[in-house]
């Protein structure tokens, strides 16, 4: 059984959840939204440009939730499913993720974007393993932090490393989809990886190595 790891935000969706949950929360009026949205474009910005702060962003991104009972945020998460999410669904995403379903692969989401935000999407994918950026909650409630290493760059390597270790996995005949370059250390480590909808740097670096390159939109 191989395993096939896919990211997420701009690869199995049309677009990216953790931006677009800070435009819910905007809409929502649970931010002030001309403050949060500006930092919420620059964290976004810095993300593309491959120069990201991760726990900075964190901090940012978590800080609406500090306080909010497990109850609440599952009122957030739904209509954020309904209204975001839904829209970004890709059929193509769904055909590809049965095909590894029928290869008998073991399907892994390995996201940056928080675990309150992408539980549900990988639930409506189908796919039971993610690894994305943890939240901490006590007595019910969201403090506001993460925990753990966060999955994103040289992080999701260590994510998935620890995970194999587990769960006996390992990266032999591995597939990982991608659309970033944020993720070359992964897709560095794996024997098939496949740029996906990928932006200029990730398509320029495939094209020099002849990566496949791939499109689900």
């Amino acid at each position: 059984m191989a395993l096939a790891i896919f990211d997420l935000d701009n690869t199995l969706i049309n677009g990216d959840s953790d931006h677009r949950w800070g435009e819910f929360l905007c809409a929502e009026g649970l931010v002030d939204p001309r403050s949060f949205s500006q930092e919420n474009d620059r964290f976004y910005q810095d993300y593309q440009a491959g120069k990201l702060d991760i726990q900075a962003y964190l901090q940012f991104a978590l800080r609406p939730l500090a306080g909010r009972t497990v109850e609440e945020v599952a009122e957030l998460q739904q209509r954020f499913m309904k209204d975001y999410v839904e829209p970004m669904l890709l059929p193509a995403a769904f055909s590809l993720l049965d095909k590894h379903r029928e290869q008998g692969d073991k399907l892994v989401i390995i996201t940056a974007s928080n675990t309150v935000i992408t539980k549900p999407i990988a639930k409506r994918l189908g796919v039971s393993t993610l690894m994305g950026c943890n939240v901490e909650i006590k007595a019910g409630k969201f403090t506001g932090a993460s925990v753990g290493i966060p999955s994103f760059r040289e992080g999701k390597v260590a994510r998935l490393t620890e995970w194999m270790s587990t769960n006996n996995y390992s990266l032999d005949g591995a597939w990982f989809y991608s659309d970033s370059h944020n993720d070359v250390p992964l897709l560095e480590r794996v024997d098939n990886p496949v740029a996906t909808d990928p932006d200029p740097q990730l398509a320029e670096l495939a094209r020099q190595r002849s990566w496949p390159i791939i499109s689900l939109r």
